[in-house]
């Protein structure tokens, strides 16, 4: 059956300007994939991130590459997404929004929630944290306030100002943080800020030192009194082994290993180390999220945030209340186009 593809690129733009160690955006340019069958559409987003080598001018080169290769029943959807990455080696944002966009069809096709077709039940779907920003210390304490709404943060910092920022959002909540480093440390530095930072009600710390630097890791994971979270040092589940005396868990983001299906098999080689999963995003559109939403039953943490991020969305998904994502009957992601700037 031979299936069409749609491709089409926006502007996100942001609610506040974003800066985490690497530097400062104020609009994400994402892709949006459409995946037809003659009867049904299966939608798909991919949010290309600098840091693993992508654009949207990358991904929609990529996505030309790879539409022959969609061919067949859309309920063969495994089938489909194995042969997209065997097509193309890396490229994986381009290969994640189709991946997301044949689980979407499938759904669709075989009448069910994605979630339900994974056997997951969506009340054990944890808490997601919202992501604060780095910014001056006014500032950041400001979006602290604004965040009232979520009962979980996850605090950006960088290698300058680490205790001036993160005591301008403690001044300003008494929530549990989290703190994103984004490689931004060295094994020493990291050590005497996640010392300090035990003291100040943090739950984990995630990427503190640079994603090559695994020795320095395993070094700092036998004096951590804090969990450490790998982000940008794992991508694969083939990754997977070599993180587990570094860190304590590892954050799988759809957009980093090509979609759903890479992203079950990081669960579960990371449960098989003994690590905990936290469930990640890029800055994507509700369409992106409500695709790993489905899988967050199946994680220990979850920080599914990058709509909240944006201005305008193109999409409706699934409402967040009390930090906590409602998954619904909707077939597939259960997500509708919107209106759109």
């Amino acid at each position: 059956m031979p299936l069409s593809l749609k491709v089409r690129t926006v502007e996100l733009p942001l609610r506040h300007a974003w800066t985490i160690s690497r530097g400062t955006s104020t609009s994400k340019r994402n892709v949006l994939v459409e995946v037809h069958d003659g009867e049904l559409v299966g939608r798909g987003e991919a949010a290309p991130n600098v840091r693993y080598g992508e654009s949207a001018e990358t991904v929609t080169e990529a996505l030309e590459k790879l539409a022959p290769v969609l061919d067949g029943d859309p309920r063969h959807f495994r089938v489909l997404s194995e042969r997209i990455e065997a097509a193309l080696s890396g490229n994986s944002a381009a290969k994640a929004a189709l991946d997301i966009a044949l689980y979407d069809l499938a759904g669709k096709r075989l009448g069910a929630p994605l979630h339900r077709m994974l056997g997951l039940d969506p009340a054990r779907m944890p808490v997601t944290s919202f992501s604060i920003g780095i910014d001056d210390p006014e500032t950041m304490a400001q979006k602290v306030r604004e965040a009232a709404p979520y009962p979980s943060l996850k605090i950006k910092l960088g290698a300058q100002s680490v205790r001036e920022m993160f005591g301008a959002v403690r001044s300003a909540t008494p929530k549990t943080l989290r703190v994103d480093a984004n490689e931004a440390w060295s094994p020493e530095e990291a050590l005497k800020h996640i010392e300090w930072m035990a003291t100040q009600g943090v739950e984990l710390v995630e990427q503190p030192l640079p994603a090559a630097d695994v020795e320095g890791a395993k070094w700092l994971r036998q004096r951590s009194p804090l969990p450490l979270v790998a982000d940008e040092a794992v991508m694969m589940a083939a990754d997977v082994p070599k993180l587990a005396e570094g860190y304590h868990g590892i954050n799988v983001k759809l957009q980093k290993c090509g979609g759903i299906r890479e992203a079950l098999r990081l669960i579960e080689t990371a449960r098989s180390c003994g690590l905990k999963v936290m469930l990640g995003c890029m800055v994507e559109t509700s369409l992106g999220i409500a695709a790993a939403a489905q899988l967050g039953p199946l994680v220990d943490w979850l920080d599914l945030d990058g709509n909240l991020l944006i201005s305008a969305d193109p999409f409706r998904g699934h409402p967040v209340v009390d930090g906590r994502i409602l998954l619904g009957d909707g077939h597939g992601l259960g997500v509708e186009p919107q209106p759109f700037p």
